[in-house]
């Protein structure tokens, strides 16, 4: 994902697609502990995402105050 497409998102989209994120990146995280993780870049990617979303979000809420 983009910055583009986050950015082009609601807040309410980002919470969203945040809290699915966080759910995959817990699995990936279980996957990687019992040693069942195949695509080990897609921790990666999804941290990074999560982080993504994050920034936009807190720049939107200081540019709101």
């Amino acid at each position: 994902m983009k910055s583009e497409e986050v950015r082009q998102k609601t807040p309410d989209e980002l919470n969203e697609q945040l809290g699915d994120l966080q759910k995959e990146a817990f699995n990936l995280r279980f996957q990687q502990a019992s040693g069942q993780l195949e695509n080990t870049a897609r921790v990666r990617e999804v941290r990074r995402d999560i982080a993504r979303i994050k920034t936009v979000l807190h720049e939107r809420r200081g540019a709101a105050s």
